[in-house]
């Protein structure tokens, strides 16, 4: 049925009158279709698309031509050939590497993460009887000496959220090429605006796009990229997801049904996005549309204001340390001048001075002093916010772990918004007075 009669019943005319599906309305802005499935012609037209074998939408939790914009702009901006958009950063994460990682996969990961991508490795996927090995992202011999047989993913994030180290991409890209396996990169805080992983090597790409693709702390999503640089046809029995035919895809495998440029996130979306269900919403995708719309102007700012901050907190007597690239004395100042040529992110970390005071005090009066910047469990938001990673972000982490990741109780995150530089500075100053 399309368009209701004119003399049909009340009931029928609430449901079907005024809409033809199909019908274009030629809009700029990419509508949002919020619509939950789709209608087809014919039930030869469902049958084929079902089966993947032809093109198009079936129901919104596997695909929806609003996530479908956001996912070909973001691969066209990663320099990608497909994208797959899911529900948060933490999806894209998870779902990106448990494609690669099969039944009894080991994956090589920097010590420097996020602590949600800590839980999710260590914790959950342990559960699942997947193992991970970490190694401090710096140690290119610890790279080499984790791999395993078993090994089928390097993670690392390009900048390191929260000290805001800088990743030697091009080394680690080659000792995982040795292995036979894929780099995936987080680069959520970077953005392909001031790095583009691909450039140096990454084969896949993930984003929080809750953070500076939306830029608004207003919607969650998260996005997985495919550079199409790994080939995993060189080794096929390591991606039997890729290449075993399956009766779920009319047994062929999705390789041949896709090839080079769609098998991965087909893969993604079809199985681990259709059998576990983390959909990104149509609204969301409009809002994440929306917020990409301005990544460069944004960013831009971002990086101008972070750099000034940046400087003040390094002259300031109550700060110990700035990880910021910016700083003349930072140990990755060379490497992000080589990977970072537009300027280091706004997301990085500061310490307090010694004090014989108690760590975590001190912190709290800083941090609770604060006016104009807020205390929240984000990045990339147009607002400036600061977080203290020990008890936040990474609060699940073992001593051990925070210790490689450079974390301390003293450890503060800032995340540089878009306000005017000087008043962002002098609300820092009359906080840190408390210190």
């Amino acid at each position: 049925m399309t368009q209701a009669e004119p003399t049909a019943g009340f009931a029928t005319t609430q449901l079907h009158a005024g809409y033809v599906p199909g019908t274009p309305e030629f809009t700029v802005l990419p509508p949002v279709y919020q619509s939950s499935a789709y209608a087809f012609s014919s039930l030869t037209e469902a049958r084929e698309k079902f089966a993947l074998r032809e093109k198009g939408y079936i129901y919104s939790r596997n695909n929806n031509p609003t996530q479908a914009v956001l996912e070909q702009r973001l691969a066209r901006l990663e320099g990608g050939v497909a994208a797959a958009a899911v529900a948060s950063g933490q999806a894209a994460v998870a779902l990106a590497t448990l494609a690669l990682l099969g039944r009894g996969g080991h994956i090589v990961a920097a010590s420097q993460l996020y602590g949600g991508t800590v839980d999710l490795f260590d914790d959950t996927f342990r559960d699942f009887g997947l193992d991970v090995t970490f190694v401090d992202q710096d140690d290119l011999d610890g790279w080499r000496r984790a791999v395993r047989p078993s090994t089928r993913a390097f993670f690392a994030e390009s900048v390191a959220n929260p000290i805001a180290q800088v990743l030697d991409i091009s080394a680690v890209a080659h000792i995982a090429h040795e292995a036979g396996v894929p780099l995936v990169i987080d680069n959520t805080v970077a953005t392909p605006f001031l790095l583009r992983p691909r450039d140096f090597g990454a084969d896949i790409v993930v984003h929080s796009a809750t953070k500076f693709i939306g830029g608004h702390g207003s919607s969650l999503g998260g996005v997985v990229v495919d550079l199409g640089t790994f080939d995993f046809s060189a080794e096929p029995e390591k991606w039997p997801g890729l290449f075993v035919p399956h009766w779920r895809y009319g047994d062929v495998s999705l390789w041949e049904a896709f090839g080079r440029e769609r098998a991965f996130t087909t893969l993604v979306k079809s199985k681990f996005v259709g059998d576990l269900g983390p959909a990104l919403s149509p609204f969301n995708a409009f809002q994440l549309i929306q917020g990409l719309e301005t990544l460069d102007l944004r960013v831009s700012r971002h990086v101008e204001n972070a750099k000034a901050v940046a400087a003040f907190l390094d002259a300031h007597p109550s700060v110990g340390v700035v990880f910021h690239p910016s700083i003349e004395t930072n140990p990755w100042r060379a490497r992000a001048e080589t990977y970072l040529p537009k300027g280091s992110p706004s997301v990085f970390a500061f310490e307090l001075a010694p004090s014989d005071e108690d760590t975590f005090d001190r912190v709290e009066r800083v941090i609770d002093a604060l006016r104009t910047i807020r205390l929240v469990a984000n990045i990339g938001d147009a607002r400036t916010i600061v977080a203290h990673p020990a008890s936040m972000t990474h609060n699940h982490m073992t001593p051990d772990q925070l210790a490689a990741a450079g974390i301390s109780q003293g450890t503060i995150r800032i995340s540089v918004g878009l306000e005017e530089a000087a008043d962002i500075i002098a609300d820092l100053d009359q906080a840190l007075a408390r210190a």
